[in-house]
């Protein structure tokens, strides 16, 4: 069973920014890839970024430029830094440990975290 906690959410201005961390335990082995998610019109949730174990990474159009993903595979840590941040980023995030299949697709699977609030104020 994996275990992820997230932290690092808060309250910031328009132009600010915000470095969140999901760490997994309870795995005895190296998450082969980390998904961050928000809520979005339409859709339960959508994918935001995400990092595999090669550090390979996924953004959404709408955070390219902003936002950056890292991760520390020892620690089965990942770490987005929200820079440039608007009102419309105002969600609460979900961090994900997941996979990427054959094609580079992020397949999230059932292990998720709490969530960590993000409130961008104008």
């Amino acid at each position: 069973q994996v275990q992820l906690v997230e932290s690092g959410g808060g309250l910031v201005q328009a132009g600010g920014s915000l470095r969140l961390t999901c760490a997994a335990s309870g795995s005895n082995f190296s998450i082969d890839a980390f998904g961050w998610f928000r809520p979005a019109p339409g859709k339960q949730r959508e994918l935001v970024a995400a990092i595999n174990s090669g550090g390979n990474t996924k953004y959404a159009d709408s955070v390219r430029g902003r936002f950056t993903i890292s991760r520390d595979n020892g620690k089965n840590t990942v770490y987005p830094q929200m820079n440039s941040l608007k009102p419309e980023d105002t969600a609460v995030y979900y961090c994900n440990a997941g996979s990427y299949s054959s094609g580079s697709a992020y397949i999230a699977s059932k292990y998720w975290g709490q969530g960590t609030q993000v409130t961008v104020s104008s």
